[in-house]
C-alpha cells in the first residue's frame, strides 16, 4: 500500500518508542502533577500538533534538508535547548500561594482559555524545537517506504498520521495516570512547591543535554 514496508514492525517500533521517556514525556507529567489531568491532556494534544508538522515536513522533504544542513541543525538545537532551560527555570522559580485569593474560582474560570491555549503551545514548541525527533522522523521512516513508491509523500503522511494517532493515545495514559498524583497533593503547596523545582530541574537538564547533542 503507496509502497510502504515492514508495517508491523513500524508499529511496533512506534510502541517500544513511546515507552523511551523523553522531553515529550518529562513535560507532559509535569504539567500534569502540576496542574492536573486536563492540562496534562492539552500539553499532549499540543505535542501531537507538533508531530504533526513534522510528519508534514518529512512527507515534503524540509526534514530532509534540516538533516543535511550543519547550521539548521545546530540554530533548531540550540532554540530548542534554551526553551527547555526556560521552562525549567520558569517552574523553579515559581511562587506558590499560601492562601487561595477570595474569588479565585471566578477569575481562574473566566481566564481558564488562556493558560491552556499557553499549555498547547508550549507542547507544540517543546516537540516542534526538538532536533532530535527531527532527525528520528528523517531516519526512521524512509526505512519503511520502498525507494520503488511512486507516492512517497503519502506513504510518509501516512505513517506520519499513525505515529501521531499512537503516541497521542500513549501520551493521554501517562497525562491521565501522573494527572491523579494531583489529586493526593492538593492542599500542600510546599510538596507542592518541590514537584515543580524537581520537575524544573528535570527540564533545566534535558535542556542542557539538548545544547549538547552531537548529530
Amino acid at each position: 500500500m503507496l509502497g510502504i514496508t515492514h508495517f508491523g514492525f513500524f508499529l511496533v517500533a512506534v510502541f517500544l518508542l513511546n515507552l523511551t521517556p523523553g522531553p515529550d514525556t518529562a513535560y507532559i507529567v509535569g504539567r500534569s502533577v502540576a496542574q492536573g489531568r486536563g492540562a496534562g491532556l492539552v500539553s499532549a494534544l499540543g505535542i501531537s500538533a507538533g508531530c504533526c508538522v513534522h510528519a508534514l515536513a518529512c512527507a515534503f522533504g524540509l526534514t530532509a534538508l534540516l538533516a543535511a544542513s550543519a547550521t539548521a541543525f545546530t540554530v533548531i538545537k540550540f532554540v530548542g535547548a534554551i526553551y527547555l532551560m526556560y521552562l525549567g527555570v520558569r517552574l523553579i522559580l515559581a511562587k506558590q500561594d499560601a492562601k487561595p485569593a477570595e474569588g479565585a474560582d471566578r477569575a481562574a474560570a473566566s481566564s481558564a482559555a488562556r493558560p491552556l491555549r499557553q499549555l498547547f503551545l508550549s507542547g507544540f514548541w517543546t516537540n516542534v524545537l526538538n532536533p532530535k525527533v527531527v532527525l528520528f522522523f528523517v531516519s526512521f521512516f524512509p526505512q519503511f517506504v520502498g525507494a520503488e513508491s511512486e507516492h512517497k509523500a503519502l506513504a510518509f503522511l501516512l505513517l506520519g498520521a499513525v505515529f501521531v494517532l499512537m503516541s497521542t493515545v500513549w501520551n493521554t495514559f501517562v497525562a491521565w495516570i501522573a494527572g491523579s498524583v494531583t489529586q493526593r497533593f492538593s492542599g500542600k503547596p510546599g510538596m507542592k512547591k518541590w514537584i515543580d523545582r524537581t520537575v524544573g530541574a528535570a527540564f533545566f537538564g534535558l535542556g542542557v543535554k539538548l545544547a549538547t547533542t552531537t548529530r
